[in-house]
């Protein structure tokens, strides 16, 4: 991997074309997305706001598109890769498209196959190479002064419980438990062997911090330099959360491996008395990604991590684009009521963004 300073320059260089992308995207736009993760609600939203949509669909996928009458445009492709090719980067262009990225571009492409995409894309797509990275990550974190859970940096310095993830936007999927270097590498012969990984240096150790489990869904507007809190989730992870419901001697007896695979996500209204600092977190996130990864976090983002007993939050994870827990609010939630008059999902408040940028001759600020 490169180092890190390197990649930081190559970020202030690549940051200066966003105006020609701006330029090249002029007019009507269309907007589009994969089909996956959270593209309903985009694309439901681009429509409420009077967008014509589009989306990249897998062939085996289009039983379930077909049935949602916003969608103006579905581009057949056989994996979400063919994104890259000439032929579908051509049709988004010629549909003056804005590409909205979401989890499963950064688990189905590398990072800098995404930085080659074209296609205008909303947001900073620099910054989804710090969220797949997980150095880069904790850098980011470190910088904007958030409370982040001690990385283990090897096998032999395990003390105590951890988790073990994989890079990228994998969902939970293969992380496991780990308070020992024999726990470690059972769980990481078992991924080698599923192949999932190519061996144990593609594992991230970190702290296992208990609490409750919190996602912080925010958007920040670099035309209106504000920050909007526009909903809060948790996951339910499978098996971890399942495995509650089975007695303590059953689950010795049965040597259940629980897994963090997310099934599904619900929703969660905080103490009002803990979000000043929730804001605050997210401002300073802001600033951060504005020094290390200019042009900085625009659009939504995700802060990730637990409670503890004293209500203090340890964030572990960040998203640098819009988290599927926001398919929750697709009429607006808590948060987003006392903002909005209209029901404002995430994904309504991105088209939203488009459309106000474009009356304002500010799409440079949005576009990468």
């Amino acid at each position: 991997m490169p180092a890190i300073n390197a990649i930081e320059k190559d970020f202030n260089l690549l940051a200066n074309n966003q105006k020609l992308l701006a330029r090249k995207a002029g007019g009507k736009f269309t907007i589009a997305t994969l089909g996956s993760h959270c593209s309903l609600q985009l694309l439901k939203g681009a429509k409420d706001e009077g967008f014509r949509t589009l989306l990249v669909c897998e062939k085996r996928r289009l039983g379930l598109y077909r049935r949602f009458r916003f969608i103006d445009e579905i581009i057949e492709v056989d994996n979400f890769k063919e994104v890259l090719s000439d032929k579908c980067q051509k049709r988004l262009k010629q549909a003056n498209s804005v590409m909205i990225p979401h989890g499963t571009l950064i688990s189905q492409m590398r990072s800098d196959e995404i930085e080659k995409i074209d296609t205008p894309i909303f947001g900073n797509k620099w910054i989804l190479r710090w969220e797949a990275d997980r150095k880069l990550k904790e850098k980011l974190m470190k910088e904007a002064g958030l409370r982040i859970p001690r990385t283990v940096k090897s096998k032999d310095d395990i003390s105590g419980l951890c988790i073990v993830k994989l890079h990228g936007a994998a969902g939970g999927r293969g992380y496991y438990l780990a308070w020992s270097r024999e726990s470690f590498e059972e769980g990481a012969r078992r991924l080698i062997d599923q192949k999932m990984i190519r061996g144990e240096d593609d594992l991230y150790i970190q702290e296992f911090v208990r609490g409750v489990p919190v996602y912080l869904q925010y958007f920040y507007s670099p035309i209106s330099a504000e920050i909007e809190l526009l909903g809060i989730d948790r996951r339910y992870e499978s098996d971890i959360d399942g495995i509650g419901r089975i007695p303590a001697k059953q689950q010795l007896g049965a040597g259940v491996e629980p897994s963090y695979n997310v099934i599904g996500n619900i929703p969660l209204v905080l103490r009002e008395s803990l979000l000043d600092e929730v804001y605050k977190m997210g401002e300073n996130f802001v600033r951060a990604a504005e020094r290390l990864v200019p042009p900085g976090m625009t659009g939504p983002f995700c802060l990730e991590g637990v409670y503890d007993s004293e209500g203090r939050f340890t964030t572990f994870e960040f998203s640098a684009r819009i988290v599927a827990g926001t398919n929750l609010y697709l009429d607006g939630s808590p948060y987003s009521g006392l903002l909005y008059v209209d029901p404002m999902s995430m994904g309504r408040r991105i088209a939203r963004e488009v459309k106000i940028a474009n009356k304002n001759g500010k799409m440079s600020k949005i576009l990468t």
